[in-house]
């Protein structure tokens, strides 16, 4: 039996979740998808993973933007580890 709480969530739109939420479920999906990982692997930057990452999203309808992965952790740190490149810099 689905309660009524359990069926409003699988009712529920995730592109009316926050950023971070819809993150964290594409995240979750990546796990043990062989194909995507393997996407991402062979990526040479951080703007190709995005594109991996964007193409995911609209699969799952996450309704994720280039701006929403880039700027929220963890895919924000994957970027930042792949272009080899610091979000902000403490001294010299």
């Amino acid at each position: 039996m689905i309660t009524v709480k359990r069926r409003r969530a699988l009712d529920m739109d995730p592109r009316s979740l926050s950023p971070f939420r819809r993150v964290a479920l594409l995240v979750r999906a990546l796990d043990g998808a062989k194909k995507t990982n393997q996407a991402l692997a062979r990526c040479s930057d951080g703007e190709e993973m995005l594109d991996v990452l964007l193409g995911a999203s609209q699969k799952l309808k996450l309704g994720l933007t280039r701006e929403e992965l880039r700027n929220t952790p963890p895919i924000r740190d994957w970027v930042w580890w792949k272009n080899k490149e610091a979000p902000i810099t403490i001294g010299k």
